[in-house]
C-alpha cells in the first residue's frame, strides 16, 4: 500500500510539473502571439497617408472602461498622433485622472515592452513638452461653460474701461478660449464617439468647427481593426469648413 501511495505521489507531482509548463508555455506562446498582431497592425497603421495630430476620445456610454480607453490612448500614442482628449459628458475621466494615468502606463508597458520609453505620456499643463505625446482629459466645463466664461469676461472688461465694445471680435473671443483650456494644441481634427447617443454631449464646441466625428458602437473591447477602420476613413474624408 505503501509502495502504491508513493507512486501516486509521483504520478501527482508530475501533473503539477506539466500544468506549470504548460501554462508557462501558453503564457510565452499568447504573448509572441500578441506581439505579432501588434507588430502588424503598427505596420498597417504606420502606413496611412494622413493621421491626425490632435485626437479625441468621446465616451458616450454610462460605464467608461479605463483599461479600454487606456489601450486606445496607447495605440494613438504609438502611431504618432501627439495629442488626445479624453471626454465624458460625466467628468469621471476628469475626476479620476490619476487612475486612467496608471491605467495608461500599465497599458503602455503592456502593449510596447521596453519600448514604452519612447512614448512617455503626461497630462496637458503649462509646462508640458511639446515633443512628447500629451493627454487632455476633459469634462463638459471645458466646452459651453467656458463659452460663458469668456463672454463674461469680454463683458467685464467693457465695463471696466480696459476695451471698447466695437473691439469684440470673434477671434478676441477665440484667444481667451484657448488660454482657459491652456491650449497651446490644434482643434482636434478627428473626433471617435463611442456608444448609441447621436450627440457630441458638449464636447469643446467652439473647437470642432472643422473636427470629423466617426461613431462606434462601444469603446469597449474595441479592436486594432475598428481603430484601423477609423483612421482610414478619416484619411479620405474632406474637411471643409460649416460642412
Amino acid at each position: 500500500m505503501a509502495l502504491l501511495y508513493g507512486l501516486l505521489w509521483r504520478f501527482l507531482l508530475v501533473v503539477v510539473h506539466v500544468n506549470r509548463a504548460l501554462v508557462s508555455w501558453l503564457r510565452v506562446w499568447l504573448r509572441s502571439w500578441k506581439d505579432r498582431l501588434w507588430e502588424r497592425a503598427m505596420a498597417t497603421f504606420l502606413s496611412l497617408e494622413k493621421l491626425p495630430v490632435h485626437i479625441g476620445l468621446l465616451v458616450a456610454e454610462e460605464e467608461p472602461s479605463y483599461t479600454d480607453i487606456a489601450n486606445l490612448v496607447v495605440w494613438c500614442m504609438a502611431v504618432g498622433i501627439s495629442y488626445v482628449s479624453v471626454y465624458d459628458n460625466h467628468g469621471i475621466f476628469r475626476k479620476n485622472n490619476s487612475r486612467l494615468l496608471e491605467e495608461i502606463v500599465r497599458q503602455q508597458q503592456d502593449l510596447l515592452g521596453v519600448d514604452g520609453s519612447k512614448y512617455n505620456v503626461e497630462f496637458l499643463s503649462n509646462s508640458s513638452d511639446k515633443h512628447q505625446p500629451t493627454v487632455k482629459v476633459l469634462s463638459p466645463e471645458d466646452g459651453k461653460q467656458s463659452i460663458v466664461q469668456a463672454a463674461q469676461q469680454l463683458c467685464r472688461s467693457v465695463e471696466n474701461k480696459e476695451r471698447r465694445s466695437k473691439d469684440i471680435s470673434v477671434s478676441m473671443l477665440d484667444i481667451l478660449l484657448r488660454g482657459t483650456l491652456q491650449c497651446n494644441i490644434p482643434d482636434p481634427e478627428l473626433v471617435l464617439k463611442f456608444g448609441p447617443v447621436n450627440s457630441t454631449l458638449g464636447f469643446l464646441p467652439w473647437h470642432i468647427r472643422l473636427t470629423e466625428f466617426i461613431s462606434l458602437p462601444s469603446h469597449r473591447n474595441v479592436s486594432y481593426e475598428d481603430m484601423l477602420g477609423a483612421l482610414q476613413r478619416y484619411g479620405v474624408c474632406q474637411q471643409r469648413l460649416g460642412q
